[in-house]
């Protein structure tokens, strides 16, 4: 059955907010043909339906197969959906709003389509080839555009009864904060960042980020905040240090309530930031995690990076996997 299982090919795709990648993987996990383009969110949900048509097809077009090849398509989402009818109720990155993308997929492709939230892939590629291999429970926080959490408990994906679990970015960190800055993704996420950016700019016009931007918040992304960052830009510190700090309060609650010993974090600011963004995460973490025993948590680095999400859609997409 393995060897049955290794000869499979498999597709994965990871629609983000601004980018989708997308791999051809054999069955061991191996990634044969990939691709990484824009989403181009604002077309709607049919402009962005034809892209994943067309990306497929070129896909497996380079990997020199047929869709008849791929034993099935794992598609990845950034947002809140039913794993089981394929409905995606919310999600906030692409602004959609129950829209059946499993079933409208399968039709235009004639392929097995699977779908699952973006980050519960990334976290099961971690499970099974990466920084969660042999660490039994574990949740995964990706960092980016926004905001999501996943969460492997007992050795499988944990949805919840309303396939919400882990829906990490949108818990409430300041009930009463201003307008667009309540949620754990208004003050820690790229967005979150660049409207602290708008909020606090005026204040600090000789920071770095206002010549690397133009002092235009929506220019002010991952590579704009790092090298700023890496100046000791004080406004940068200040914008991403707060971003740290409510997100490792955030995970504190989280290990609190499941005591989990392992947290992945991922995502595209905590992949360029690095260590010293991580150490200000868990600092934070330290402080406010109870009872003091759960420090022993770990909280690590992706090990898969980019390729996470394209290897747990592509495992969850395997017909003889069962996810349930």
């Amino acid at each position: 059955m393995t060897s049955e299982k290794n000869n499979q090919h498999l597709l994965g795709l990871d629609l983000g907010g601004t980018n989708m990648l997308a791999g051809i993987v054999r069955g061991d996990g191996a990634i044969i043909a990939r691709t990484h383009t824009e989403t181009y969110a604002k077309e709607g949900y049919e402009g962005v339906l034809d892209r994943i048509v067309k990306t497929v097809q070129e896909l497996v077009s380079q990997a020199d197969m047929e869709l008849i090849d791929l034993s099935g398509i794992g598609l990845a989402v950034a947002g809140a959906l039913n794993v089981e009818t394929g409905l995606v109720y919310r999600a906030e990155n692409l602004d959609w709003d129950d829209v059946p993308l499993m079933t409208d997929l399968a039709q235009r492709l004639n392929r097995p389509v699977v779908i699952e939230n973006d980050v519960n892939a990334a976290v099961w590629g971690e499970h099974l080839f990466g920084a969660g291999q042999e660490r039994g429970d574990c949740f995964g926080v990706w960092v980016g555009t926004g905001i999501g959490g996943g969460l492997v408990l007992n050795g499988a994906l944990y949805h919840g009864a309303l396939f919400t679990a882990g829906e990490f970015g949108m818990l409430i960190s300041t009930p009463d904060g201003e307008k667009g800055f309540r949620t754990v993704e208004d003050h820690a996420s790229r967005t979150g960042m660049r409207r602290h950016f708008a909020r606090l700019g005026n204040d600090h016009p000789d920071s770095l980020l206002h010549e690397l931007s133009q002092g235009v918040p929506e220019r002010v992304g991952t590579r704009e905040l790092t090298q700023a960052y890496e100046k000791n830009d004080a406004l940068a510190c200040q914008i991403i240090e707060h971003g740290a700090d409510r997100l490792g309060t955030a995970i504190a609650n989280f290990v609190t309530m499941l005591s989990v010993d392992t947290v992945i974090l991922g995502g595209g600011i905590v992949e360029a930031l690095g260590d010293r963004y991580l150490q200000r995460v868990r600092t934070q973490f330290d402080r406010d995690v109870f009872p003091t025993h759960c420090r022993e948590c770990k909280l690590i680095h992706t090990k898969l990076e980019g390729d996470a999400g394209i290897l747990g859609a592509a495992m969850l997409a395997m017909p003889t996997t069962d996810q349930t």
